[in-house]
């Protein structure tokens, strides 16, 4: 029989969604799971989205292939309607659509480095970082934060520590996925500098920048003064317009060397999904207030999800400034395991909790005692889903303490 490839065999199954098997047939059986493992907002797309895709579909008797780079009244709506009123000044020809941040991101670090070169992280960091590293055999390099010190960045000579001939960048996520992370003005200047002193890229993952939980406003990457040619921008509608499935994202620089590379990378793919672009063209339209709403809305659910976590006893989890997750330090010997009873054998009320391992957001694989959580869910049914956390680590059998 044929072997598959070595890269495909070495490539991790996502600690996101690999449980999902597990936890279909826990619902087939009856059972009501808390999907707390995705970053699936349960929020209401604008409907000015949902609109513009109906419209499209009106007018159009095909669907046919876009620009590789994306629909022009797109990349332009992005740059008018969005990116400056965020105090982010961008050119059109800087601008690439892309099938979501997965791709983006992927792009740019294609882009930034080659096979067996380094780019340095933050960790906790998002997983997917890591899988695309693998299939372009970049090795990450993490500066470590810590869950007791509210993952604070550390200084600067940390990064120096980790620094290589064979770096290339420094890829950050803000506000951070996994760990809710909001990176100060002052954070990103330092990095900034670093990147500089040693003409790195920086590329910065700023998809969840409406989700900020501090009066100090998102300070983007793009802002950074001398920086203009060391700067990559990725970003995607799906979490601020709550438009997960359209897949579209972008990749921005004011390197022109940058976005010309990542198209050619985008030529192979021919084009982002044009339905999706619609729909993005629509949902420029969002006004504020609806952004208002739904930052109250997760700062409730936020709040209930903390709150509930710390009461339980031998749990610990900070307070996330950004995002809508929170890493959670638990009691148990093995996140992994505990996340896959929790489906299988757990039960409290009929009901059980989905989680996600924080291991995989780690390169450090000795932190096996932390889970991500998404706080995605209404309160009435987060509330529920703490209880069951709550009830769950009373009986497990891999408790620690």
């Amino acid at each position: 029989m044929p072997q598959i490839s070595k890269k495909s065999s070495a490539l991790p199954a996502s600690a996101i969604r690999k449980l999902a098997p597990v936890s279909e047939a826990a619902e087939a059986a009856g059972v009501k799971v808390y999907h707390l493992n995705v970053g699936a907002p349960d929020i209401k797309s604008p409907e000015c989205a949902l609109e513009a895709v109906k419209a499209a579909c009106d007018r159009l008797d095909h669907i046919s292939y876009s620009n590789s780079a994306g629909l022009m009244p797109l990349r332009k709506g992005l740059v008018e309607k969005y990116y400056k009123k965020c105090g982010i000044e961008l050119d059109v020809s800087e601008i690439l659509i892309d099938v979501a941040g997965s791709e983006a991101f992927a792009l740019a670090m294609q882009v930034a480095a080659d096979p067996g070169e380094e780019i340095i992280v933050v960790e906790p960091f998002y997983t997917n970082y890591n899988t695309y590293a693998i299939l372009n055999d970049i090795k990450l390099v993490a500066v470590h934060t810590n869950i007791r010190n509210n993952f604070d960045i550390p200084g600067i000579e940390e990064f120096e520590k980790v620094l290589t001939p064979k770096t290339r960048a420094v890829l950050i996520s803000n506000p951070c996925n996994p760990s809710g992370k909001l990176f100060s003005k002052e954070e990103m200047i330092q990095l900034g500098q670093f990147c500089l002193k040693h003409d790195l890229f920086l590329i910065s993952d700023e998809v969840y920048r409406e989700f900020c939980y501090t009066e100090e406003p998102h300070f983007s990457a793009m802002n950074l003064k001398g920086l203009e040619q060391h700067v990559i921008l990725v970003d995607s509608v799906s979490k601020r317009y709550n438009l997960c499935g359209v897949r579209i994202g972008c990749i921005a620089s004011h390197n022109k060397d940058v976005i010309a590379a990542a198209l050619k990378y985008a030529q192979s793919r021919l084009c982002p999904p044009v339905l999706g672009q619609y729909a993005t063209i629509g949902a420029l339209d969002t006004p504020d207030s609806y952004f208002a709403e739904v930052r109250e809305e997760y700062i409730r659910r936020r709040d209930v999800t903390i709150k509930a976590l710390n009461e339980i006893p031998g749990v610990f989890a900070p307070t996330p400034l950004g995002a809508f997750y929170a890493v959670a330090e638990l009691p148990i010997d093995d996140a992994g395991e505990f996340a896959k009873w929790l489906l299988t054998d757990f039960r409290y009320n009929n009901e059980t909790v989905q989680l996600t391992p924080a291991t995989a957001f780690y390169a450090d694989k000795t932190i096996k005692n932390q889970v991500r959580i998404a706080y995605v869910l209404e309160v009435p049914e987060l509330e529920k889903a703490m209880k069951c956390i709550a009830e769950a680590l009373k009986v497990y059998p891999g408790r620690t303490n």
